[in-house]
């Protein structure tokens, strides 16, 4: 297991220093077709504020304090923001990189017809995952920004959140692309639906970890929102401590992982 990581960077590093120039074009064009349907990203905004109203304000009321990183006793509000944000980066990422990313390789067949210009199947793969994340990226700003008159942000740590939900982003994008390039029907994302639906509710999103029973907690500290809840709330809060690295050394190596299947895939599928 140790030299996994080191494994899947020495494949992908080399694209990520030679194919970047080119991938960014393929952000370009995104660009370019969402400039007359922005609503479309823009009404992603609306979600985790609507939860953050309805249940970090409205139920904290009734909940009061909980434990928070470090064991300290937080509000609820803080409690459930931070983890919002996180469940924000993840849901942009992969709204980009599951229905999107399947009709421009299926239906529309964007991708056969941009190999056909000097770019590789790498420059694909690379610039819709940059895409994904720019989307993931734009929620996780916008829900700071809403979450900062509600008195939340109070230590200048919660900067490196916009960082960590672009890790998660990151993440979640990455594996997203690579299960999206096995789907063949519309039908298929319902399996994706299925899971992460449990993960936005049962990853420490609403509940805190000591909520749960001994058995469904190990359950809950192995899933990948998990670690992006723990990193960023410990951010918004201010408490530092190793197992931060944990949590970005897990969401790294899923990122890489992930973009290295979807290379593999996308050869696969476009080659032939």
């Amino acid at each position: 297991m140790s030299g996994l990581p080191a494994a899947v960077l020495g494949r992908v590093a080399p694209q990520l220093a030679f194919g970047s120039r080119r991938a960014g074009r393929l952000i370009e064009r995104n660009i370019y077709v969402y400039r007359r349907s922005w609503i479309i990203i823009f009404s992603g905004f609306f979600e985790p504020i609507f939860y953050l109203l309805g249940i970090g304000i409205g139920l904290g009321r009734l909940v009061g304090d909980v434990a928070g990183p470090g064991g300290a006793p937080i509000s609820y509000t803080l409690f459930v923001a931070p983890a919002l944000l996180a469940s924000a980066a993840m849901n942009g990422a992969i709204l980009e990189a599951t229905f999107n990313f399947f009709f421009k390789l299926r239906w529309q067949k964007t991708f056969d017809a941009i190999l056909s210009t000097p770019m590789a199947v790498a420059d694909v793969a690379i610039g819709e995952l940059g895409w994904a994340l720019i989307r993931g990226g734009l929620y996780a700003i916008a829900f700071t920004i809403v979450i900062v008159p509600f008195g939340l942000v109070t230590t200048p740590l919660a900067l490196l959140a916009i960082p960590a939900a672009l890790l998660i982003g990151f993440a979640f994008g990455a594996l997203a692309m690579a299960a999206t390039t096995f789907m063949r029907t519309w039908q298929d994302f319902d399996l994706i639906q299925m899971i992460i639906l449990p993960l936005f509710l049962f990853s420490g999103t609403f509940f805190p970890l000591e909520t749960y029973p001994e058995p469904l907690r190990i359950l809950v500290q192995l899933t990948p929102l998990y670690h992006g809840v723990d990193l960023i709330r410990s951010l918004i809060v201010g408490v530092l401590s190793p197992v931060l690295l944990v949590h970005v050394a897990y969401l790294t190596v899923m990122g890489l992982i992930g973009l290295v299947v979807v290379s593999r895939r996308l050869d696969k599928l476009l080659r032939t």
